[in-house]
């Protein structure tokens, strides 16, 4: 089994590919759900994050996260940034690990990560076989993002610079989904990128090096033990 990473810029329309390629039966590892996940109320993470900002970025009446009243307060703040992502991305990637392994074992060729800061982090870049970016016209971009999340221009526009630019993305991907047409058009890449994944070979190769990894590893300790073995009975 090998992994594609689904990334792009703030709303360009990751969610849209993504709902394709579920559609056609291939997992998706939404690396934002899972995010939302680790901070539900009780959680260890949500616990991390009251004792570090506060009940401010809190909904008073469910104890929930009140997602944008923490990204205001870290949007200008890199060290607040730098704690937030401390608290949540060592459960966030080992709840990806193990969702990978899961994968593997019910016999997926592949699996997507949607993974939207997969550049800026690069935590799990050099574990992609294939990249796919999600860009779109800067102009629709920002009128996305300020529809969506009910921003201002200036605003909207702070939230796209903090971002890497699109055109570094798609120059260090092996596939890029124009998403400023229609959805049909967006399906139809889609799609076409599906097909030559599913016919890739790579997964074998990946499958035969783990077991043969795993055969020898066996190997060694079986003739260990029976040395051993054989070692306290001639005592």
């Amino acid at each position: 089994m090998f992994l594609v990473a689904l990334t792009g810029g703030i709303a360009t329309g990751k969610s849209t590919v993504s709902a394709v390629f579920r559609q056609n039966g291939v997992p998706v590892i939404d690396a934002d759900a899972i995010a939302r996940l680790v901070v539900e109320p009780g959680k260890p993470a949500w616990h991390k994050i009251k004792a570090a900002f506060g009940d401010g970025v809190f909904h008073p009446d469910s104890g929930e996260l009140n997602r944008e009243a923490l990204g205001k307060l870290i949007f200008d703040d890199v060290e607040k940034r730098r704690i937030l992502n401390e608290i949540t991305h060592p459960t966030i990637h080992r709840i990806i690990y193990k969702e990978v392994v899961k994968f593997f074992f019910l016999g997926h060729n592949f699996v997507v990560l949607d993974l939207p800061l997969l550049f800026e982090t690069g935590v799990m870049l050099n574990l992609m076989h294939k990249i796919i970016t999600v860009t779109c016209e800067e102009d629709i971009q920002l009128t996305r993002l300020m529809d969506r999340n009910h921003l201002s221009e200036a605003d909207a526009k702070k939230r796209i610079k903090q971002q890497m630019p699109l055109e570094q993305k798609c120059n260090q991907s092996h596939f890029v989904v124009e998403n400023s047409g229609t959805f049909q058009d967006t399906e139809d890449q889609a799609m076409k990128i599906l097909n030559v994944l599913q016919d890739s070979n790579q997964h074998w190769k990946i499958r035969g090096v783990i077991f043969a990894t795993a055969a020898i590893v066996f190997s060694s300790i079986a003739w260990v033990l029976n040395h051993k073995y054989k070692f306290l009975s001639s005592n």
